[in-house]
């Protein structure tokens, strides 16, 4: 099938290289003319394993283009998939206006029937106003042209995106009541991903779009939920790790999302459920208390470590840290919303400067956080360490989960480490002779 992908971020790209694997030809468009240099280029704007080597290969094959010719963008691929970002606007709901754009510069260019697909995580009733969008413009060009409106919300867990978007847990389609020939295109292009039957649903478009929110506010809950028992567990003197494992053995339940730590972040989670508190206030009139609790409980815990950063310590003036983490999670670059942003502003505030190492977020961390003479970067976890008070853990990559412990304990000034991931054993790290401070733990 030929297809166009419009945005060439994290979900555009991923989506875009994954229809090319399986043997689409595809088009992506993105306005932004240095990103699509780099890809051009044989580059890629984004960290995501496997990535770069899937964009590659297909572009080699010729499956795969990238363009910021709009008209060329739009007249090239029957099925026009939306994939740009959602911003929070200083409301909390999400902005609409590139979703909305490319709808408008699909209507300003359709000379013949297009599907037009909301691969963008869009609060409910986005669908209308896409088609609203469009017919507005050939409107304009005195045209009645036909086309569909498709919501196609996506799975994509960063870190693991390409083992999703090519083998999908589920596929959700949201497509007008009798819009038949709608459907049989979506179903021919993701026939290939289609591993399990029963996980692909058809819907309406509404629903299809609340499905996406509500995914996301599961999981949000369920990290918060952990998080709030891990600081319980603290004070009662239980281990939230031992909670973990009891409870994820009831298949009610499950072991998914139940790791205690220093909070969510991330392109989704925080955005997507300050969106639904928006929506349902304003467009339902209804509150929603568990939500809305949920977000602050995740606020909260971003400052857990701070907190137990200056009970041990107390003034941290003049004090330095090695901090081993940036990314929001392991397997990417992705800062937005990341903990790590909320702790080094509390360490700024409190007069403490900071070394830091990531394998993968160093570059965005600079974008992000500009120039500070308090924050510093290195290349190797155990260079962060030199002159440091402690060591201070907010992403679980791979890397640190077997580190030198001799080497850690040796370059520190004082042997201690705030694990905001809860990657070691507690008893463990003090019979390494390490003052360990960890989430819940005992």
């Amino acid at each position: 099938m030929i297809i166009t992908v419009v945005g060439t971020g994290y979900v555009g790209l991923v989506s875009g290289a994954c229809f090319a694997e399986a043997g689409n030809t595809v088009l992506c468009l993105d306005r932004d003319p240095a990103k699509i240099s780099i890809l051009q280029e044989g580059g890629c704007p984004i960290y995501e394993p496997g990535l770069l080597e899937l964009i590659r290969r297909n572009v080699d094959a010729g499956r795969l283009r990238f363009t910021i010719n709009v008209e060329e963008a739009v007249q090239y691929g029957a099925l026009q998939f939306i994939a740009v970002g959602t911003p929070p606007d200083e409301d909390g709901s999400a902005d609409l206006q590139y979703v909305l754009e490319a709808a408008r510069n699909i209507g300003r260019n359709i000379t013949d029937y297009r599907v037009i697909i909301n691969k963008s995580t869009v609060p409910v009733g986005t669908g209308d106003k896409v088609r609203a969008a469009v017919s507005d413009e050939l409107k304009r060009r005195g045209l009645d042209l036909p086309f569909s409106v498709v919501s196609n919300p996506e799975f994509l867990k960063e870190g693991a995106a390409l083992e999703n978007c090519l083998r999908p847990d589920r596929i959700v389609l949201g497509i007008e009541n009798g819009d038949d020939r709608a459907e049989s295109l979506m179903r021919s292009v993701y026939a290939p991903f289609e591993l399990n039957r029963d996980c692909f649903v058809v819907t309406d478009i509404k629903s299809a779009e609340l499905i996406k929110y509500a995914a996301n506010a599961m999981l949000a809950t369920r990290i918060s939920f952990m998080n709030e028992l891990a600081n319980l567990a603290e004070r009662l003197g239980a281990d939230i790790e031992m909670v973990r494992r009891g409870i994820g053995c009831d298949p009610r339940i499950g072991n998914q999302y139940l790791h205690a730590g220093c909070g969510y972040g991330g392109s989704c989670l925080p955005k997507d459920v300050k969106a639904l508190i928006k929506t349902a206030r304003e467009d339902a009139g209804l509150p929603l208390p568990l939500l809305t609790a949920v977000e602050a409980v995740n606020n909260a815990q971003k400052h857990v470590l701070i907190q137990k950063i200056k009970t041990h310590f107390g003034d941290l003036a003049g004090k330095h840290f090695a901090l081993w983490g940036l990314a929001f999670k392991p397997d990417t670059d992705d800062m937005r919303a990341a903990p790590s942003c909320d702790l080094l502003a509390d360490l700024f505030a409190a007069g403490a400067s900071v070394c830091a190492y990531d394998p993968a977020a160093i570059a965005e961390s600079q974008r992000i956080l500009g120039g500070t003479p308090h924050l510093n970067y290195v290349d190797n976890p155990l260079q962060a360490l030199a002159d440091a008070e402690a060591l201070i853990i907010v992403t679980e990559w791979q890397e640190f989960r077997s580190p030198d412990f001799d080497g850690i304990k040796s370059r520190l000034k004082m042997p201690v480490i705030f694990d905001g991931r809860n990657l070691w054993e507690p008893q463990a790290m003090r019979e390494r002779g390490f003052e360990y401070f960890s989430i819940g733990r005992r």
